[in-house]
């Protein structure tokens, strides 16, 4: 099961945070049954995130995750002509994390993993565009990052429960 990590200088991010993000990036994968699957995986920094968030959503702000699904839209079809193992890329701004964890009183690893979660759904066509479909995307969320967690056996005790809740700060940039 790959999963390319890379991890931007601009993200700041530990070399320590490398392995623990690719253990529930695997974790995560195995729970959805797609141990087969590739998974790109990157962390950045906001300005990087900023651009891509700019370009492909219009939104002249640094985020704090983008999911770019290989089976939708125009890569649907190469999906289909040319079966791959490809879900797509999630790009995850370390700097926002650590900005949004420090909010929500909770460690970077807890968020990210969080971000992490949200981005795969993503990458698979959960959306939240309604509070029913938030409401369950959430809950699948908490569900994939209890099964990351469980699944890193050098974890880092979070400081508190993550919570798949998006703190005001992060809803408004999501909005």
């Amino acid at each position: 099961m790959p999963v390319r990590l890379r991890i931007d200088r601009a993200a700041g991010a530990e070399a320590s945070l490398r392995a623990h993000v690719k253990r529930r990036a695997v974790a995560m994968l195995a729970a959805l049954q797609l141990e087969k699957a590739e998974l790109s995986l990157v962390l950045s920094g906001d300005d990087q995130i900023h651009q891509l968030n700019k370009l492909y959503r219009g939104k002249d702000r640094p985020t704090d995750v983008l999911a770019f699904a290989m089976r939708e839209g125009d890569f649907g079809r190469f999906h289909e002509m040319l079966p791959s193992r490809l879900l797509g890329d999630v790009i995850i701004s370390v700097p926002t994390a650590i900005r949004q964890a420090k909010a929500a009183k909770h460690d970077a690893l807890a968020e990210i993993t969080m971000l992490l979660a949200h981005g795969l759904l993503h990458l698979l066509g959960w959306d939240h565009e309604t509070k029913a479909k938030d409401t369950a995307m959430r809950a699948e969320t908490q569900k994939l990052v209890g099964v990351a967690v469980a699944g890193d056996p050098e974890r880092v005790p979070a400081r508190k429960e993550v919570s798949a809740r998006p703190t005001q700060k992060a809803q408004r940039r999501r909005g």
